[in-house]
């Protein structure tokens, strides 16, 4: 195929907070280009998560001209080179040319230069060292287009010294293999990775966690899995993953059949927790293994918490909308496709039950503690006792008494054991 020499500028490059920042950074005629993901996903016709600049320019002149054009700068890593602009709606990396001075496996020291193919070679992968100017001329100094072209995930330079400087290079092989390959992935690429498998300890649980849950969320995390387990990386990652390949293809199946039918779109979580939840490891350390957020925390506990989730509960209505009551529209949806995944519950009876709790409207019970004191109880655990008692009974019922039929069942219930 012909690979193009430039690609059409598309939205983003032309906005105006983009032409505004080129035109604030170009102002003492140095080139300035977008490069990596941004330029990779434009050739690709898709949308970028960021948008990254180089220049051969110093931090320390680029924040004089974006101060000088009135533009917002924050330091955010200038030892290593990069300013983040703030141009409202849009935000910016800017970073000066570079190579490396030093690495020690996490962190690379760095001096700045003037050469784009040098800064082009200490990149990770050649479909990362793309850029492109202004009118959307390529740049390419590692053949990057031609391994875009054909699907292939390739390291600059020799694998494993790549992945020697920085071994979270691993983790993001097999996520841009599973994004953007096809086939069988580099060889060399992938035996670089495996050997630094037992080395990856090194890295900090917050990285781990952030390349983690971006494979889980891939179309294709059940394919960058197998290779990760193959070569030992998944285990050192997550050493309690219990991975079943065909439970988690399934799981990805089903997710995709509810968000096509009307329902939520795919959910990392559930798929963290099908690799999880046999382990037997608790929760909080599994949390504390990848820097868990609280909140993250607290959605993974509830996962692994589940009760059994069968067929018959799918198949009553009562005990659906009980289940459903009772667990939160999330969480039992999420358990449901974790039961079919391991093929416990039906495909198409699970997938039809998972988006009807996209349109649940959870109910509010009626009564309040304050009903029951007004009743005759004095405040306590009775009250919660009886509430709670009274809850079932209208959820039982399918929810439609309404306050004045629940007050005559509290009524009717506490004429038999008044509080004094």
């Amino acid at each position: 195929m012909t690979l193009p020499d430039r690609i059409p500028p598309v939205d983003w490059m032309t906005a105006a907070p983009t032409r505004s920042l080129l035109a604030a950074l170009g102002a003492g005629g140095a080139p300035v280009r977008f490069v990596g993901g941004c330029v990779r996903d434009a050739i690709l016709g898709l949308r970028p998560a960021d948008i990254d600049i180089a220049t051969p320019e110093t931090p320390e002149t680029v924040i004089r001209r974006l101060e000088k054009a009135k533009l917002k700068v924050v330091p955010t890593g200038i030892e290593h080179g990069t300013v983040t602009a703030v141009v409202p709606p849009a935000t910016f990396q800017v970073t000066t040319l570079r190579r490396d001075v030093a690495t020690d496996g996490r962190r690379a020291t760095v001096a700045f230069g003037t050469d784009w193919a040098e800064d082009a070679a200490r990149r990770d992968f050649t479909i990362n060292a793309l850029y492109a100017d202004a009118d959307g001329r390529l740049y390419d100094y590692t053949d990057g287009r031609a391994d875009l072209a054909a699907g292939r995930v390739r390291f600059i330079g020799d694998p494993a010294t790549r992945v020697v400087e920085d071994y979270l290079r691993v983790l993001r092989f097999f996520r841009f293999h599973a994004r953007f390959g096809k086939g069988a992935p580099d060889a060399a690429a992938l035996a670089a990775c495996a050997a630094a498998a037992d080395r990856l300890d090194r890295l900090s649980g917050e990285r781990i966690r952030d390349e983690v849950l971006k494979i889980l969320a891939l179309p294709n995390a059940a394919d960058a899995l197998v290779l990760m387990q193959q070569s030992g990386v998944l285990a050192a990652v997550l050493p309690a993953a219990r991975f079943d390949a065909g439970a988690f293809a399934r799981l990805v199946t089903l997710q995709e059949a509810v968000a096509a039918g009307g329902g939520s779109d795919p959910d990392v979580w559930p798929r963290l927790t099908l690799l999880l939840d046999q382990a037997g490891i608790p929760a909080e350390v599994i949390a504390e293994r990848l820097r868990l957020s609280n909140a993250q925390r607290l959605r993974l506990e509830g996962l692994l918490a589940l009760p059994v989730i069968d067929s018959g509960i799918l198949q009553d209505e009562s005990a659906f909308r009980l289940a459903l009551y009772r667990l939160s529209a999330e969480r039992f949806r999420n358990g449901i496709l974790i039961a079919a995944s391991r093929q416990a519950v039906d495909h198409d009876l699970a997938v039809a039950r998972a988006i009807a709790t996209a349109t649940w409207q959870r109910p509010v019970f009626p009564l309040r503690g304050a009903d029951v004191i007004a009743a005759g109880f004095s405040p306590g655990p009775t009250v919660s006792a009886l509430l709670g008692e009274l809850e079932s009974w209208w959820v039982e019922a399918g929810f439609a008494p309404d306050r004045e039929a629940c007050l005559q069942r509290l009524r009717d219930r506490v004429q038999l054991t008044p509080d004094d």
